[in-house]
């Protein structure tokens, strides 16, 4: 097993209602790769970590009121998580792969005004996932001039 600390950052978990299956799907289909599963006394999953990159989400079960799955709460979300590819990486063919194994895809991989190729899709419980892959490196004023926004550090 790899070492279960993490440095500073952030991390997302998400609940379902059959973690195990979900934790077994988010391999096949995504390409996250296992760090450890914990189990309580009777098999159950009480919490687990799959890694991408440099990055951790937790799939976890239902576990309390405020953690539910998007099939328990007629399907929103209230976040989604966004998944960043490395350079050079076939995003068509993830986006495939990912359609091949069950996603639902909501958005077909599509070039954004900023320079990333990126598609969105919901996994078997309702979470929302997107995709991208940097495909040509703009400045913020390239990309403000392409969508007429504007770039800034700060609100204010």
């Amino acid at each position: 097993m790899t070492d279960a600390y993490r440095s500073k950052g952030l991390s997302s978990a998400v609940s379902y209602q059959d973690p195990k299956a979900a934790f077994r799907w988010l391999e096949a289909a995504f390409g996250f790769e296992p760090l450890f599963v914990i189990l309580d006394s009777d098999g159950n999953l009480a919490h687990s970590e799959m890694s991408y990159g440099d990055s951790v989400v937790m799939v976890g079960s239902e576990w309390s009121d405020d953690h539910k799955s998007p099939r328990s709460v007629g399907g929103k979300n209230t976040q989604s998580v966004h998944v960043q590819l490395a350079e050079g990486e076939d995003i068509d063919a993830h986006c495939a792969h990912a359609r091949a194994a069950g996603a639902t895809i909501l958005t077909e991989p599509q070039t954004q005004f900023y320079g990333d190729r990126t598609y969105r899709a919901k996994d078997p419980e309702g979470h929302i996932w997107t995709f991208g892959v940097t495909v040509q490196k703009m400045t913020p004023e390239e990309w403000d001039k392409a969508s007429g926004l504007a770039t800034r550090t700060r609100l204010d």
